[in-house]
């Protein structure tokens, strides 16, 4: 079952429409309508998109991959056609984000299907749980979680609120308690239960936290010793205004335990957007998920020309 299909146009009209009001306050590629009156694609014209796009945070692959698409879909009948220009940036962008655009499947042959949710602090991994969370039960699926989280007694109290609010259970343990046992416990109790999706809180940890890192390591096989397949998703969520931070992030979390999905948080608290052209460019992983704000409308499933339009501000 995809979860695109939980997301009705409707809804994504206005998601996207609040993405392009929220989006770094205007800032960002910023290429309100008009901005291409009177000028044609020459030098000075892919120099300031170059710039614009390093200062969106789209790195120096992607910027170059734009650059070269752009000048290979205009040519030179068509460099002095605003509109032609507009339209080929905005393809020449989606170009690189569109293969990326997978909606998550929750596969029907997995019960209860594990989603291993990692990341670092402050990134918004347990907020993005209880949004799924709402998300899976409105498409009629049951749904458990896993505080697997032991580190910060805050993190099980937002969890279990999150828990009471969806009215969904809530697997944990006592503060310190080994991450691998609550997630064995819980994946137990889901199967013993009839649970369709289980969400599986992690512990914050930098990338380079050796530590950390290999605890995740033995969670990820302790699962695998109950459900060979799992997890089924193994997903990190990242923080938007970090920037290029966040494709060292994602590379060093794939190299230990092989990401399956992105879900990009916080797109409306400074970030300028373009990260996730660096992420698509340096990385075969898709992308699931992007929010906004800390409401339950506010995470959306991922739309490469939705997302396209409200990076460039322009109109739909």
């Amino acid at each position: 079952m995809a979860e695109q299909s939980q997301t009705t146009q409707a809804g994504k009209g206005g998601f996207f429409a609040r993405l392009r009001q929220r989006l770094s306050g205007g800032k960002g590629l910023n290429l309100a309508s008009g901005w291409l009156s009177g000028r044609k694609l020459d030098a000075a014209l892919e120099e300031e998109l170059e710039t614009r796009l390093l200062m969106a945070d789209a790195g120096i692959g992607a910027t170059e991959k734009v650059l070269h698409s752009l000048r290979r879909r205009i040519g030179k009948a068509a460099a002095d056609n605003p509109e032609q220009i507009s339209e080929a940036l905005k393809e020449s962008i989606a170009d690189i984000l569109r293969p990326h655009q997978i909606p998550l499947n929750i596969d029907d042959q997995h019960r209860p299907f594990v989603i291993l949710v990692v990341g670092v602090n402050g990134s918004g991994k347990t907020t993005t749980i209880g949004k799924l969370a709402r998300k899976f039960q409105d498409s009629g699926l049951k749904v458990m979680l896993a505080a697997g989280d032991t580190y910060r007694a805050a993190a099980t109290e937002q969890l279990q609120a999150w828990g009471e609010r969806n009215q969904v259970p809530v697997i944990s343990q006592q503060p310190g308690a080994d991450p691998a046992a609550v997630l064995y416990d819980a994946f137990e109790a889901a199967k013993a239960r009839g649970i369709d999706v289980l969400l599986a809180d992690t512990a914050g940890r930098l990338q380079n936290q050796a530590g950390l890192m290999t605890e995740l390591e033995k969670i990820v096989r302790v699962i695998a010793k109950l459900d060979p397949a799992a997890p089924h998703e193994t997903m990190l969520v990242l923080d938007a205004s970090l920037g290029q931070n966040a494709v060292t992030q994602a590379t060093q979390f794939h190299e230990v335990i092989g990401l399956t999905g992105i879900t990009m948080t916080k797109l409306d608290s400074g970030a300028k957007g373009g990260v996730l052209l660096a992420l698509a460019e340096q990385l075969d992983i898709p992308f699931r998920y992007i929010g906004i704000g800390e409401q339950l409308e506010d995470l959306d499933v991922f739309d490469a020309d939705q997302y396209v339009t409200a990076l460039l501000k322009t109109s739909d």
